[in-house]
């Protein structure tokens, strides 16, 4: 996993609930409460995941809702400065949300060692979009969440609920 999905976790919970509950989140994960990721580095996948369920428990949240919160903060803070010409690209939620698969393509060629999830789409009927995730990561909580932001970032009320561990439902408006 890149540095920059750390870096992002590290933002989010520092400026919502303060650098106390970032550094206890690292020590409960067994790092050092000043460990410094960088964002092209690639973060081993135990490790990260060490961290966001240690984040789960100092916020004594759950995993569904870390990735509501994350998902939220990466589209509509984070990444919308980041990756400002992928927004620019996109004049709707559901035009994001489908050239999502283009650009983890995109980021798969061109970034040495990237394994970003990969999507599949099919419609169940002209608003229902499906998401089919593929990723031996088990993040499917994150693309539930990340849809929610997407929807929010267009100010669309998306209606998105998890179907299985592989495929999200999209309800357009």
């Amino acid at each position: 996993m890149r540095g920059v999905i750390i870096i992002c976790l590290k933002e989010l919970m520092t400026k919502n609930f303060g650098r106390e509950k970032w550094e206890a989140a690292l020590e409960h994960s067994g790092l050092s409460k000043d460990t410094f990721f960088v964002a092209t580095e690639d973060v081993e996948e135990d490790r990260a995941m060490k961290i966001v369920e240690s984040a789960c428990k100092v916020l004594n949240i759950t995993l569904p809702q870390a990735a509501d919160a994350f998902g939220e903060y990466w589209v509509c803070s984070y990444a919308a400065k980041i990756y400002k010409p992928y927004y620019q690209a996109a004049t709707s939620a559901k035009d994001f949300l489908l050239g999502m698969d283009n650009v983890h393509r995109i980021t798969t060629e061109s970034i040495p060692n990237a394994r970003p999830p990969r999507f599949d789409y099919s419609w169940q009927d002209p608003k229902t979009l499906i998401m089919k995730y593929h990723s031996k990561r088990g993040l499917i909580d994150f693309l539930v969440g990340l849809a929610k932001g997407v929807g929010k970032y267009y100010r669309e009320n998306l209606q998105v609920s998890k179907l299985s561990n592989e495929s999200v439902k999209i309800v357009f408006p």
